[in-house]
């Protein structure tokens, strides 16, 4: 008898934000070549088709069974419309696991119903810590890890936060960084030139995105960034697709007002990571990008006080930076000549997600 014959019920996979299809796609590759059965549903949390639709194409992932299309809204109204819907599928299909990824609302509210209805829960990207409970990320991830039957964790520091908070070491499993799987399996894809020639960009310039609460909610606040935005514009042009998060205040507050940048919709997985690649520097306040320049190496300074990814700073190109310090990092950061590192995060080989689903076919037939 195969796996395939003992595993009966389905995995289901809930995605509901642009990393979290970068991540699954290994996972659920992985998957498939194992013969498990798998659904998939997509929350809608990122409703915009450049957010999330051609993320599947590009991505080679299956089209997603179910789309609850919740849309946005405040955490509580997502947040409870997320749990109706979940509730109903999971009822329904009674999947023998369900796989979460990141700390996205989605995230939570899949594990938080699966919980409750006694089935077990794998998160992707466990144990990451801030240590900063302002970030709604923060609270969801510490969370989803007290709910989770396998945390699967993509740097060893977080092993070590998952027994803090009192997480059976024998449920974490140190697998590398599907993220990185997708980026390394994409990499002749990633043509920076056709990018800067679709997009009329400069041979160089420094390419930023902005989206978190902190940096973009506030108008006085994304006042404040758009000005330091404009200071590193007068030192290379400057690139930056515009979430669909703080657009309204940031364009309210002028940021395409310096003849130096360069304001774009936002883009796919292929043509953003080709744009990333190309760029002399990044200015971010993302998660996730924060990795990817880590491969690829590109100075990154990430606008925060702090992250939960710390090995992007001790075996990256990270650099975390206040407003008022972002243009002389930015200066010094055009001035390196930093290339590509034989230094690299453990296990962020490209095999992460084929060592996830050996863990979860164990799992499942035991």
């Amino acid at each position: 008898m195969n796996r395939r014959e003992i595993v009966l019920a389905p995995i289901v996979h809930v995605l509901g934000a642009r990393p979290n299809f970068v991540k699954a796609a290994p996972v659920i590759d992985a998957l498939r070549a194992a013969g498990a059965e798998q659904v998939v549903i997509h929350t809608g949390q990122h409703y915009d088709e450049r957010m999330s639709e051609i993320f599947f194409t590009e991505l080679g992932l299956p089209e997603p069974d179910v789309n609850l299309g919740v849309g946005s809204g405040s955490h509580a109204a997502q947040t409870a419309s997320l749990l109706v819907g979940l509730e109903e599928e999971f009822t329904s299909r009674s999947p023998a696991l369900v796989i979460v990824y990141g700390d996205v609302n989605s995230t939570i509210a899949a594990a938080l119903v699966a919980a409750k209805l006694h089935i077990p829960v794998a998160h992707v990207e466990a144990g990451l810590r801030s240590f900063d409970n302002t970030m709604p990320e923060e609270i969801n991830r510490r969370l989803v890890d007290q709910l989770s039957d396998l945390a699967f964790v993509t740097s060893p520091e977080g092993v070590g936060h998952l027994a803090n908070e009192g997480v059976d070491v024998d449920k974490a499993h140190l697998v590398g960084n599907p993220m990185i799987d997708t980026l390394l399996a994409n990499l002749d894809k990633f043509d920076t030139d056709r990018v800067r020639a679709e997009n009329g960009l400069p041979d160089r310039y420094v390419l930023a995105t902005m989206h978190r609460p902190a940096n973009v909610d506030s108008p006085e606040t994304a006042a404040a960034l758009v000005g330091h935005l404009h200071g590193v514009a007068d030192l290379a042009p400057l690139v930056i697709p515009v979430h669909p998060r703080g657009r309204a205040n940031l364009m309210a507050a002028g940021l395409d007002d310096h003849e130096g940048v360069h304001v774009l919709e936002p883009l796919g997985y292929i043509d953003f990571i080709a744009a990333v690649r190309g760029a002399a520097a990044v200015v971010t306040d993302s998660g996730g990008l924060q990795e990817e320049t880590t491969i690829l190496g590109v100075p990154c300074l990430t606008v925060r006080p702090n992250t939960e990814r710390p090995i992007t700073i001790t075996h990256g190109t990270n650099r975390l930076v206040t407003f008022e310090e972002l243009v002389p990092a930015a200066r010094k950061a055009l001035e390196s000549q930093v290339g590509e590192s034989a230094r690299k995060p453990p296990l962020w080989d490209g095999q992460a997600g084929p060592r996830i689903a050996e863990v979860i076919m164990e799992f499942l037939v035991d």
